[in-house]
């Protein structure tokens, strides 16, 4: 339900417009003058401002001006019965959405106000698709064919319009948040947001933040009023992934809101209420970690409502061809270059490797093939050379145990060290690259020098 605060000086207009108001459904609140205004703006953040323009002691504009302090994204309506073209203008210089003169019609205000919030909503909605655009999916970007992933795509078309809970578990690289994301856009949810948020990427101090918002002065650099992820997330599909990270002061929070739905703002003294479906994700043994005390048992036990195991790529090897396929013709699309045939040789080889970072690292080996292929046809040696290759057995510590009489390729010794810590760097960092570097004691630009030199691809800053 959206909120809207009428703010004015004169009884009957207020009582007119919230009657009005809530007759269409909305959730109004009211003050009498600038100053009530401007607390209730300190305390809630609301969707549509309708204010005044001349009240005693604050005026409509100082209303104005303290709404887009607080709250950027609120639309605000100015009213007025003493209109000039000066004061029009510098109302919509300030940021207001419309003005309006007294006396209006209500069909007027009506629709002005419908047209406010459509605004709002579209300018919220177009952020969010395009945070989404480079990854939202659904079973389209599902691929497998093996028995194992035919039982997770069968559990998600079951639960895909439950209410209940989710929690994916599996290794990173294994793709659980397209499977977080198949859930959503199978849904009847899937016209509303789907957020998602990783938990091992935000410090404890922000994450409180980020998921439930805070008032402006409720800490250092709380300049305005922030509406949090689950506000952002209502009525669709939040994702927490990497949930196993978090601390027990989230894990309370978290709890509250799944108990309750509803939680509270950092420096906030409301409550909010939510509709939003939750869906967590882990590499962890969370009953490992309820076990030792470092997850709440009963957090866990609210998640795992309805649990989806996601099997490694190393126990679905048969879905390696069409993972291949499927890479090879987006990011032939994507670049505008020929499709590569990979050799009956070359699939040989993918098909016997390891795949330590599970899907994620087979997608970066294929985009680099892309990248790096100019005849067309890949064999089973360029493949050995994209692949991220173990370091060599004869090797402890980094260093070799014996010099034979033949010698060693030293160099390819060193560069065989360093790929191998790069990517243990940015597994262990989630593909942060940021991180990962700081893992290895390099500086932004050194670390992104031997990514190139490698030729790995992928990951954030």
């Amino acid at each position: 339900m959206e909120k809207i605060l009428v703010v004015d000086d004169e009884q009957s207009l207020r009582e007119v417009l919230g009657i009005m108001l809530k007759r269409a459904g909305y959730a109004v609140t009211s003050a009498a003058d600038g100053e009530e205004a401007i607390e209730h703006l300190n305390k809630e953040i609301f969707d549509l401002v309708i204010t005044d323009l001349r009240m005693p002691k604050v005026d409509g504009m100082e209303v104005l001006k303290a709404v887009k302090s607080a709250s950027p994204e609120t639309v605000v309506l100015v009213i007025t019965a003493f209109a000039t073209a000066d004061s029009a203008v510098e109302a919509m210089k300030q940021g207001a959405y419309d003005y309006l003169t007294k006396p209006f019609q209500v069909d007027e205000v009506q629709l002005i106000i419908r047209n406010a919030l459509e605004r709002r909503r579209l300018t919220t909605e177009n952020i969010l698709l395009k945070r989404e655009m480079a990854s939202q999916s659904s079973f389209a970007q599902l691929v497998g064919q093996s028995d194992a992933m035919q039982k997770v795509f069968d559990v998600v078309r079951k639960v895909a319009d439950s209410k209940s809970n989710v929690l994916i578990c599996g290794e990173s690289g294994t793709g659980k948040e397209l499977v977080a994301r198949a859930i959503h856009y199978n849904s009847a949810r899937s016209p509303m947001p789907f957020v998602a948020v990783n938990c091992s990427a935000v410090p404890e101090t922000l994450l409180e933040s980020e998921l439930f918002g805070h008032m402006k002065g409720s800490f250092t650099g709380a300049i305005s009023n922030k509406a949090g992820l689950f506000e952002v997330a209502n009525g669709g599909t939040i994702f927490l992934d990497e949930i196993g990270d978090t601390t027990p002061t989230i894990q309370v929070k978290l709890l509250r809101v799944i108990q309750e739905r509803e939680f509270r703002r950092v420096g906030g003294n409301q409550d909010v209420k939510v509709d939003v479906r939750i869906v967590a994700a882990t590499n962890k043994d969370l009953e490992k970690s309820v076990a030792d005390g470092s997850f709440r048992e009963d957090l866990y036990y609210r998640l795992d409502v309805i649990p989806i195991r996601l099997p490694p790529l190393r126990l679905r090897s048969g879905d390696i061809p069409l993972l291949v396929n499927h890479f090879l013709e987006r990011f032939s699309k994507e670049s505008g270059r020929p499709m590569p045939v990979l050799s009956a040789e070359a699939m040989h080889v993918l098909l016997g490797h390891e795949w330590r970072g599970n899907v994620r690292e087979l997608e970066n080996l294929i985009e680099r093939v892309v990248a790096f292929s100019t005849e067309g046809a890949v064999s089973d040696a360029d493949v050995r050379g994209w692949l991220h290759r173990p370091v060599a057995p004869q090797q402890q510590h980094g260093v070799p145990l014996d010099l034979t009489d033949d010698g060693l390729d030293l160099e390819g010794l060193i560069n065989g060290i360093e790929k191998d810590l790069l990517l243990k760097a940015l597994e262990r960092s989630k593909w942060v690259k940021k991180k990962a570097a700081r893992l290895l004691r390099l500086n932004t630009r050194s670390f992104r020098y031997r990514l190139e030199k490698y030729a790995i691809k992928g990951g954030r800053d």
